[in-house]
């Protein structure tokens, strides 16, 4: 088994039940079970001009248990976007969505194909992905190019945007000792 990390984001309609949707469809794949999650924290939206307006997001990092291959979890993390609504076709990039499900990193592993690149090559950038990301694995160290622990690469983030910790918790919708069938094959 390896151990991969998604972000997840939602700045559109039910945002903290869209993240708890994620969880409970990625934890209801097999082989592919969700064994922790950051607390969720609230974060304005990047977009593409100052001017533009939208949602804040809600924001949080999953540890996952994987027994698959990068490009079939890419596959199953889009599967669950588009069951929460994200349409990738006909969406403006950084516009809102109800649902982003990034693959941050599995172990250390690195690949870049024309689909997905690991580790997620603007990580080191978004705040809103290493806060929470240092709260579930702060020594976790991401793979070339980085080669620096979640932490260090927090404390060293250019992005300056608040990231505000919610009282919304994921946690409990895991639970460690089951896995569900499903399909990551």
């Amino acid at each position: 088994m390896s151990t991969a990390y998604l972000g997840l984001g939602s700045n559109q309609g039910d945002r903290l039940r869209h993240l708890q949707a994620a969880v409970e469809r990625l934890h209801g794949h097999d082989p592919l079970r969700v064994v922790a999650a950051s607390p969720v924290y609230e974060t304005k939206a990047h977009t593409l001009s100052a001017d533009e307006e939208q949602p804040s997001f809600l924001n949080a990092v999953l540890r996952v248990a994987v027994d698959c291959g990068p490009d079939v979890l890419l596959h199953v993390a889009q599967e669950v976007e588009r069951a929460e609504g994200r349409t990738r076709s006909s969406e403006q990039r950084w516009g809102p969505r109800p649902l982003d499900v990034d693959l941050l990193a599995v172990d250390a592993l690195t690949c870049r194909t024309d689909t997905l690149t690991l580790p997620h090559p603007r990580l080191g950038e978004r705040r809103f992905v290493l806060r929470p990301w240092a709260d579930l694995a702060p020594n976790f160290v991401v793979p070339p190019p980085f080669d620096q622990s979640v932490q260090a690469l927090l404390n060293q983030c250019p992005d300056d945007a608040p990231v505000r910790r919610t009282d919304a918790q994921l946690d409990d919708l895991i639970d460690a000792s089951s896995v569900h069938g499903g399909g990551c094959e």
